[in-house]
């Protein structure tokens, strides 16, 4: 990449998607610890009081029920996928920090097709959290497209001085 200029922005949107994949390694090992409790309801209740969480408020509440019902199975598929989608995101974060122009291409494709999901999401069950969401990844689509454009226009302007 030749120039240094939103290198800070560029570093944030990485950093951004390592705490995703770390976030997303962490749901991975804790639903794959599920399958060796025999009460994952309780299990999880006492994980959150640990982190300093309020197991009795609604919205975790709610979440632990739900996780807690999960099968064998479903919470193989859950730890796997979570996987799957902090690579991805390990892997983008990685080469953003490295400055990679291939990075940049990834994290616009990656980042561009969850959008649509988000907003069929967002349509069935509307939350603040999903629409910040929404915006925050069409910014960094757009910001990436903007950069690799104002990269290209630049070079070539650069071989033509040549």
């Amino acid at each position: 990449m030749s120039s240094g200029r939103g290198t800070g922005v560029l570093v944030c949107i990485a950093l951004f998607k390592l705490v995703k994949a770390v976030t997303l390694i962490a749901l991975g090992v804790g639903a794959l610890s599920l399958l060796h409790h025999s009460d994952a309801f309780e299990t999880l209740r006492r994980v959150t009081r640990e982190l300093g969480v309020n197991p009795n408020h609604r919205i975790v509440n709610q979440t632990i029920a739900k996780v807690s019902g999960l099968d064998h199975k479903k919470l193989e598929e859950v730890g796997a996928g979570t996987f799957v989608y902090a690579a991805v995101f390990l892997t983008e974060g990685t080469g953003l920090l490295l400055r990679k122009r291939w990075a940049e291409y990834l994290t616009i494709v990656v980042t561009a097709s969850f959008i649509p999901f988000e907003i069929y999401e967002m349509v069935h069950k509307p939350s603040a959290l999903k629409a910040v969401g929404i915006i925050v990844n069409a910014l960094i689509v757009i910001y990436l497209v903007l950069r690799l454009r104002k990269e290209r226009k630049e070079s070539a302007a650069e071989a033509a001085r040549a």
